[in-house]
C-alpha cells in the first residue's frame, strides 16, 4: 500500500467519526453483506454516516485491507477504530454493544405479541418434530420478507410465547412482528403458512390515467410522477410533470418522507410495477401504478 492511499484512508477517517468501506453505495449495495450492514447503520443512525465504495477504486479496496488487517468488504470504522465485518457488526448490534459504542439507548427487547391459530400451530409443531436442539427462528428484514428456520440460539435473541412455542428472533425482526397473525390456507396453489403484518407498508394501488388527471386538476398537492422508461422514450413524451427515473432521481425519492405519493410510469403499466413494489418494500406507504401506463395517458 503507497503512502498516498493511507493518507487517503486517513483524511476520510479523520473527517468522519462513522465511517463504512463497501461495495457498493448505502442507496445500491452491490453485496448482500455490505446491504446487511447498511441496513444496521441505517436503523440506527439513519442517514448520519459516511461510506466508500472500494468496487470504485482498486487502490483503496486492496488498501483498506491492509490498513485495517482485516481481509473481507464491509469495514466498519467508529472514531479511526476498525470495528469489523458483517457478521461482527450483526451481532454486536443484537447484543446492544454497537448501541453502547455509538452512545444510543439499548434496544428494546420486549418480546412482540404473535398470534397464531390452532390449525398453523399444529402444522408448525408437526415440522418440529425431529428438532433436536435447535429452536424455531422467525426473521423478518426491512422489506418484510418473512421466513421460518431451525437454528441454535446464540444467547441475545428475543424470545416470544407463540401459543406453547417459543420463537426465538433478532431485536429487528422482533419490532417488525409486532401484532403479526399467522394462519394456515388451502388454495388451489397449496396449503402453506399466512402471515399478515399489520407494520407492512400497503400494497401498491392501481391509478387510471383519468384518475392521475383528475388529481392534477384538484388543490391537492401532486404526487411526484416517476417514469421508468429510457431516456428516449421519454424524450418522445411523458405523464404531466413527470421525471425519469435515474440514480439522481431515486437519491430524492430516498430522502422523501416515506408518506409522499408516488406515482409509477412505464409504457404499459408492467415495469413501473417492479419500481413501484420496490420504493414500497423501502418503506414508502402511499404507491401508485399508472395502469395502462404511458399508453393509457397519450390516448386521452
Amino acid at each position: 500500500m503507497t503512502d498516498q492511499t493511507t493518507q487517503r484512508i486517513e483524511q476520510m477517517l479523520d473527517e468522519n467519526p462513522v465511517f463504512l468501506f463497501m461495495k457498493g453505495t448505502p442507496q445500491t449495495p452491490m453485496c448482500g453483506f455490505s446491504s446487511n450492514t447498511v441496513k444496521i447503520l441505517k436503523d440506527l443512525l439513519g442517514d448520519d454516516f459516511a461510506s466508500f465504495n472500494v468496487l470504485e477504486d482498486p487502490e483503496i479496496r486492496e488498501g483498506i485491507k491492509t490498513y485495517g488487517q482485516w481481509p473481507t468488504i464491509p469495514q466498519l470504522y467508529v472514531n479511526k477504530e476498525l470495528i469489523g465485518g458483517n457478521d461482527i457488526i450483526s451481532e454486536m448490534f443484537n447484543t446492544g454493544e454497537l448501541h453502547e459504542l455509538l452512545a444510543l439507548e439499548q434496544p428494546d427487547r420486549t418480546p412482540p405479541k404473535i398470534s397464531i391459530t390452532d390449525e398453523a400451530l399444529a402444522h408448525i409443531k408437526d415440522g418440529l418434530k425431529e428438532m433436536g436442539d435447535h429452536q424455531l427462528f422467525l426473521s423478518i428484514d426491512d422489506e418484510f420478507n418473512t421466513r421460518f428456520s431451525l437454528e441454535m440460539p446464540k444467547g441475545y435473541e428475543v424470545v416470544a410465547d407463540v401459543g406453547d412455542l417459543k420463537v426465538y428472533m433478532d431485536i429487528g425482526t422482533a419490532k417488525r412482528a409486532a401484532g403479526i397473525e399467522i394462519s394456515w390456507v388451502d388454495e388451489l396453489q397449496g396449503s402453506g403458512l399466512r402471515i399478515k403484518n399489520p407494520n407492512e407498508p400497503p400494497a401498491v394501488e392501481p391509478l387510471t390515467a383519468a384518475e392521475l388527471r383528475d388529481w392534477f386538476d384538484t388543490d391537492v398537492a401532486n404526487p411526484m410522477v416517476l417514469d421508468v422508461r429510457s431516456e428516449e422514450k421519454f424524450a418522445e413524451g411523458s405523464v404531466d410533470h413527470a421525471v425519469r427515473l435515474d440514480k439522481e432521481t431515486i437519491q430524492t425519492v430516498e430522502s422523501m418522507a416515506k408518506d409522499e405519493p408516488l406515482v409509477f410510469v412505464c409504457q404499459v403499466g408492467q415495469s413501473s410495477m417492479s419500481a413501484a413494489e420496490y420504493f414500497r418494500k423501502k418503506g414508502h406507504t402511499k404507491v401508485f401504478n399508472l395502469t395502462g401506463g404511458y399508453n393509457a395517458w397519450n390516448e386521452q
